[in-house]
């Protein structure tokens, strides 16, 4: 069955749900038109080159248990393009690297025999004492864990990354992000570790991952796209969509200082909600627009220092737990895929988590380069001379803010389209406001393009705050912070 109106359908946005949807309508017939403001294709999952280096923003392990995903992953990319890689991430605290997930022989290691014994008593302590109000952050980690285990594994990170103090965080946070990962099934898995473990998804073992990088699977179904007769415009910013009768008829979108405006059957959206609401004329309700104003971002850079080869670290990312640093958490790039790097070296990702426009975020390159590599030497990770050269990517709106009011203005947003605009559908992370993993944005684009074709889905339900997702998914969940306007420019965990 094809598309009733003959105008095509446009898609915002190349990253992984849009391509996704582009993907799916070429299967159906179906010649979508995909703008893309950037010149590279895969949003925040695409891979950046650099003089034949190659970063992966982010860190995007390839692990899901949606199987549609799944299939689409090799659907698009050959298998030869996949490698199977071991899972590797430690702490960095007082010095010393903890591994992760916990290990109980490495842990006892370095917290020494005393202060295991007392974290032990302190988290025995909470259980029998805990604090009367669980409605704030700290306070809901204590309880699980102790105020010593909590001081040491909890908030450091997450004040550093959050720039927020953990108190001051909301026990939201707590539900979503470590509901699965108790003390019980931590201390289990450090004793009796099973191979390959799912049930909590933070203790898999290997993943796949695109040999040059994940960026790799988005430029070939950008060419898969386009061979099947759709149309991908980069360069190409949509600044307006046409709402009249009853739903969008056309898109207005700039490209080399020239504007165009072509009809569409559906638009499917990927681009800042926010963005999408002032796009649309006539202009909204203005209650729809205060709602749109208030939705906030996070955003982060990332140094790339190449080292030599021997100052490569076997795992995928560490945690930065040192609070002398701003550094929240180091990839290698090599360890990732060796078809990252180049041979005798080595590149090592320092990200940064910070609020599009604050200091760190306006730090001349030479000034970051320059900060990533005094961290890197003090946190013992490379010597004087070691960095022959770095390179600094920005990326802007990288994650979706999510305070108090968040939901509200969602909602508020998302009924006026239901009524008003039916046929434009936001789908993955920015699209929805929602901390979607790469899975859950195709997700969300393959059961819009099933509604598309007369499915009654709600895809709004695809989101990894929903219990039944959690289960199913990759399990990692975003929290709710204090309003954007009270929180101080900071850092964040990506995941």
């Amino acid at each position: 069955m094809a598309i009733a109106d003959e105008a095509p359908v446009v898609i915002a946005g190349a990253g992984p749900g849009g391509l996704t949807a582009a993907y799916l309508l070429t299967k159906r017939g179906e010649h979508p038109l995909v703008l893309e403001a950037d010149d590279v294709v895969g949003g925040i999952s695409r891979t950046v080159v650099r003089d034949g280096w190659r970063f992966d923003l982010g860190g995007h392990r390839f692990f899901t248990k949606v199987e549609e995903v799944e299939s689409l992953w090799h659907e698009i990319l050959p298998e030869g393009d996949f490698m199977l890689r071991p899972r590797m991430s430690r702490i960095f605290y007082k010095g010393k690297f903890y591994d992760y997930p916990l290990k109980a022989m490495n842990a006892l290691r370095n917290l020494g025999l005393k202060e295991a014994v007392l974290c032990g008593f302190s988290y025995l302590w909470a259980r029998i004492h805990p604090p009367p109000d669980e409605s704030n952050y700290e306070n809901w980690l204590v309880k699980r864990f102790g105020w010593r285990l909590y001081r040491t594994f909890f908030k450091t990170y997450t004040e550093k990354v959050w720039g927020v103090p953990v108190s001051d965080m909301p026990a939201d946070w707590a539900a979503q992000r470590v509901k699965n990962l108790d003390l019980t099934k931590a201390v289990l898995n450090a004793v009796m570790p099973k191979r390959n473990q799912t049930e909590i998804t933070t203790l898999i073992e290997e993943f796949q991952y695109p040999k040059y990088g994940p960026g790799m699977m988005w430029e070939v179904c950008a060419d898969k796209v386009q061979a099947a007769g759709g149309t991908l415009e980069t360069g190409a910013r949509l600044s307006r969509i046409a709402v009249e009768r009853g739903g969008a008829r056309s898109v207005t979108y700039t490209q080399g200082g020239r504007t165009h405006t072509v009809p569409a059957s559906h638009v499917i959206s990927t681009m800042p909600m926010r963005e999408l609401v002032h796009a649309v004329t006539p202009p909204p309700p203005a209650e729809v627009v205060a709602a749109a104003d208030d939705l906030h971002y996070r955003d982060y850079l990332t140094v790339a220092l190449v080292v030599p080869e021997a100052r490569s670290f076997p795992d995928n990312w560490i945690y930065i737990h040192a609070t002398d640093v701003e550094v929240g958490r180091i990839q290698n790039y090599g360890s990732w895929s060796p078809y990252l790097v180049k041979d005798g070296r080595t590149c090592l990702g320092l990200e940064y988590f910070v609020f599009e426009g604050d200091a760190m975020w306006n730090m001349a390159d030479e000034d970051l380069i320059a900060l990533g590599t005094k961290e890197l030497i003090a946190l013992g990770l490379a010597a004087e001379g070691d960095v022959e050269r770095g390179y600094v990517v920005r990326v802007p709106k990288a994650y979706p803010y999510y305070d108090f009011s968040y939901k509200a203005n969602v909602e508020t947003i998302r009924k006026w389209i239901d009524t008003e605009a039916p046929n434009i559908h936001p789908v993955g992370r920015n699209g929805m406001h929602k901390y979607n993993n790469q899975d859950h944005s195709m997700y969300t684009a393959l059961l819009t393009v099933e509604n598309i074709f007369g499915a009654d889905h709600d895809v709004w339900t695809v989101n990894v705050e929903e219990e039944y997702h959690e289960a199913g998914s990759t399990g990692r969940d975003a929290p709710v912070l204090p309003r954007r306007d009270a929180a101080p420019a900071g850092t964040l965990d990506p995941g």
